[in-house]
């Protein structure tokens, strides 16, 4: 009979624990999704499973476009096994990205030597709102925190196992110190 009693309680307990428990590893990953690259190819985002990732939203046509530059030297130093940055074109802000596929990926190697993964164009704010950044935006999705991108070059940083780790601000260069150490750490 003590037994039951002792048992019981620990039985509710540990199943009341059990949901209040909120680990990342019941969430999300980047890892999840598949996206279409710049030529409209599937580009599964688990092939990038181990290595850390800038995702970006980019404009052709902002004031923060020379960004570019940033990306392309840390791509060129980072990227490989262990790092990579990912680029979403999208047009959700001021209309500064109106170009099409073909010439997103012609301005951007054209104007910045862009070797890095670069995307087809989604909507990264509204109603049609890309899956992906529904998850890099909610916290129930993410696990981390809830985010809002307020204009183009808005950054996610990603660890090696698809989670979110932090946003960084359009203000924010890409070479930025913050960045860097969280690179080689």
């Amino acid at each position: 009979m003590l037994q039951k009693l002792i048992a019981l309680p620990v039985l509710v307990l540990s199943f009341f624990g059990m949901g209040m428990l909120n680990t990342q590893s019941d969430t999300m990953t980047l890892h999840n999704f598949k996206v279409n690259d710049i030529d409209g190819k599937p580009f599964d985002l688990a092939a990038l499973k181990g290595k850390k990732v800038m995702v970006v939203n980019v404009a052709s046509e902002c004031g923060y476009t020379p960004q570019y530059t940033q990306m392309q030297e840390l791509y060129e130093q980072f990227g490989g096994d262990e790092f990579t940055i990912v680029a979403f074109p999208a047009n959700n802000f001021g209309a500064q990205e109106p170009g099409t596929e073909a010439e997103i990926k012609s301005f951007c190697q054209k104007n910045y030597g862009v070797t890095f993964p670069v995307m087809s164009k989604i909507s990264v704010i509204g109603e049609d709102q890309h899956e992906l950044y529904k998850f890099l935006t909610t916290k129930e999705l993410n696990g981390v925190s809830d985010h809002e991108v307020r204009w183009n070059f808005h950054k996610f940083l990603i660890d090696e196992n698809g989670r979110v780790v932090r946003d960084v601000s359009t203000s924010t260069l890409p070479t930025d110190e913050s960045i860097i150490t969280w690179i080689e750490s």
